[in-house]
């Protein structure tokens, strides 16, 4: 590929792990840029000897991340949190540390730069989340003109936080709830399709300066997708409406939590819903046919069935990718 070494920072993570693997089969060698560079460790064997390479940043610290982007061809950054902890703050990461690694960028000359963000991020938004994304993007283009945005709706894939977690709670919770009444509606997007979208934003020189909205096929309500769940994982539950002010009350006292399962930032987000707006660029416009939620499901979720994954891979009902 014509970026023969892109820094992605985030590497280690779930969207970032795919993002690597993209990388090495397109033959890029990949600095995999983190905090903690072991946990960078199982990304090395997505490419040859020497190809992928865990270094040590911090997008809080100029000084790493300068050293992280030095002699880069493009950089990628995948790097969010889902609830606030300490000195990780929305602010911070989202909008100061993106900008951090734009302006960085920028100095060493590199060619190309990916923010990934999130669709529903804006300034204006009641979200400290999606207020930070946006402002993010904002800080982003100010100091890098020619940086590509991605926006996903929420990703779906083996190691996903939205279908693990709820399939979860169904072994043993005979209720889930449905917060707001589950009328929220969202486009899953699979998280290798988001991946290949992210490498095409660096070989497709049209890309530059453009904002894509990634979702998958199918538009699904918060209740359709805990039902497609349910049948996936073949188990009955009943889903319980639980209104908006009460889901508050309850996040108030779970952020009290080592990690929170629910905030009263997200109960915010699923106000809003979780689409591709119309007119906008995305998947088709980089040459990508998403994947449906459906067709992958199957392939992670069995071990949540009763028996669990060998049961029903013995009886023919896992497919495999």
């Amino acid at each position: 590929m014509a970026y023969r070494v892109v820094t992605v920072f985030g590497g280690a993570g779930f969207l970032g792990r795919s993002v690597v693997s993209a990388l090495a089969r397109e033959g890029a060698h990949v600095r995999v840029a983190c905090r903690r560079p072991d946990e960078a460790l199982r990304c090395k064997p997505m490419g040859d000897v020497g190809q992928v390479a865990p270094v040590a940043a911090n997008i809080r610290d100029d000084a790493s991340v300068s050293a992280a982007v030095e002699g880069a061809d493009a950089v990628i950054n995948l790097v969010g949190i889902l609830y606030e902890s300490g000195r990780q703050t929305f602010d911070a990461v989202h909008r100061d540390g993106a900008a951090r690694i734009a302006r960085a960028s920028a100095s060493a000359g590199v060619a190309q730069l990916v923010q990934v963000s999130a669709i529903g991020a804006d300034s204006r938004a009641t979200s400290k989340y999606a207020r930070s994304k946006g402002d993010g993007e904002e800080a982003v283009k100010a100091a890098f003109e020619k940086a590509v945005i991605l926006r996903p709706s929420i990703l779906f894939g083996p190691d996903d936080d939205f279908f693990n977690r709820f399939a979860s709670l169904a072994r043993f919770s005979p209720v889930l709830p449905l917060i707001g009444g589950g009328a929220t509606r969202f486009q899953p997007a699979y998280v290798c399709d988001v991946a290949e979208a992210a490498v095409a934003a660096l070989t497709n020189p049209g890309t530059a300066g453009r904002t894509y909205e990634l979702g998958g096929p199918e538009i699904y309500s918060f209740r359709q997708l805990l039902e497609l769940l349910l049948t996936v994982i073949d188990r009955k539950r009943l889903l319980v409406p639980v209104p908006f002010w009460a889901a508050m009350v309850k996040a108030f006292f779970l952020e009290f939590l080592p990690v929170p399962p629910l905030t009263r930032d997200q109960v915010r987000l699923l106000r809003r819903d979780n689409v591709v707006t119309e007119g906008v660029a995305g998947f088709a416009d980089l040459g990508i046919s998403p994947t449906a939620a459906e067709v992958i499901l199957p392939t992670y979720l069995s071990r949540f069935r009763r028996g669990g994954a060998k049961k029903n891979i013995a009886a023919g009902r896992t497919s495999s990718v």
